[in-house]
């Protein structure tokens, strides 16, 4: 059972069955067990096609005389090995990664180690190998039974959190008196200001009216501002963190900031082939970069190895899960139905910020 994606309607989703295949050699057939749905993974859909996020879950083949283009969205969430043909993973097997929002996928095992596998199945040849990945439960120092609902929600953007703040720590932060992060009540935008005030960065979080109250709260925050209060921020040697992937916000912070601006990073969702402009213009300050985060994961695997990596993610992850059941509470989605409304909802931004879903293809959570 797959859900797939209308790519020129994202309103339009359906729920297919696909044929089932017999593996080939080095093949693996996961059983995905659940998953974790928020707006990030409306984000996947939303530049799709700029960074490949379509071309990790190959969608059926088109139908004769109907040109809609299908697509499957990524999930992070755990599957457990149902069926093998390869040495390298045993049936039962439970591992935590990149899965489509189905019930189960086919992986070709490639290279493996004590802590992951690599797919290596054909079509995922040219995408970045962080993606690529499936960590081993039993070997990951970040799992835990106990927070794997949290770890399949969350981990995957904190882990892009950890990157934001390490990035702006390798460069020493641009020399910046204070970060500025839009859409702060967004998961990832949580993580980088949680990391970045633990350093001792003074933090400010950009966010809607609607969600101000609630970013407040959360008090992680050394201020909060609206996006209509952009004109009103202190003309002092600033990051400015886009979460948001709103054009508009990153040109109101750069038309007030101008050189007092000392990196703009883009992390949201919006297309970013075309340079934000201000009335046609280009842009005071810096170049909106676009933090591709496999690129400083590769080069802190090269500065750190892989191990000593892991283990500060790890503990990073370890503070973080413990502050965050002081403002989110988890609910869950069971059968393919109720997903497909979930990600219209995420869709709509009709979902409370204090609110994680965990989703299973099944009505009956798997265990």
């Amino acid at each position: 059972m797959d859900i797939e994606i209308n790519r020129g309607n994202f309103r339009e989703l359906r729920i297919i069955e696909p044929a089932v295949s017999p593996l080939a050699e080095d093949q693996a057939r996961l059983r995905v067990e659940r998953f974790g749905l928020s707006s990030n993974n409306v984000s996947y859909a939303v530049v799709g096609d700029m960074l490949s996020y379509w071309d990790f879950f190959p969608a059926s083949d088109p139908v004769a005389g109907d040109d809609t283009v299908w697509g499957r969205v990524p999930v992070w969430g755990f599957a457990r090995v149902t069926e093998t043909r390869s040495a390298d993973v045993a049936v039962g097997e439970l591992l935590f990664g990149y899965l489509p929002m189905s019930d189960e996928v086919v992986v070709t095992v490639g290279s493996a180690n004590p802590f992951t596998i690599s797919d290596v199945s054909a079509h995922r040849a040219h995408l970045a190998n962080a993606y690529n990945s499936l960590r081993r439960c039993e070997q990951d120092p970040s799992y835990s039974e106990a927070t794997a609902d949290l770890q399949m929600l969350l981990y995957p953007l904190f882990f892009t959190s950890f990157v934001i703040d390490d990035f702006l720590e390798d460069n020493v932060d641009f020399g910046a008196e204070r970060v500025v992060i839009s859409s702060a009540s967004a998961k990832t935008a949580l993580g980088a200001a949680f990391l970045a005030k633990a350093r001792g960065i003074t933090v400010v979080g950009m966010t809607s009216a609607a969600n101000r109250a609630f970013t407040e709260a959360i008090g992680i925050y050394d201020e909060v501002v609206t996006y209509d209060q952009a004109g009103d921020l202190p003309l002092v040697p600033t990051v400015f963190v886009d979460v948001a992937g709103n054009q508009g916000t990153v040109a109101a912070v750069h038309a007030r900031l101008t050189d007092f601006l000392v990196h703009s990073m883009i992390v949201g969702d919006t297309h970013w082939d075309e340079t934000p402009s201000l009335d046609g213009a280009p842009l005071p300050g810096p170049r909106p970069v676009f933090l591709f985060a496999p690129s400083q994961i590769a080069k802190r695997t090269e500065d750190w190895g892989s191990v000593e990596l892991n283990r500060k993610v790890a503990d990073a992850w370890s503070r973080f899960i413990a502050w965050v059941p002081s403002w989110l509470s988890l609910e869950h989605r069971g059968g393919a139905e109720a997903v497909r409304s979930l990600f219209l909802d995420l869709l709509e931004n009709r979902i409370d910020p204090a609110v994680g879903y965990t989703c299973t293809m099944t009505e009956e959570v798997t265990s």
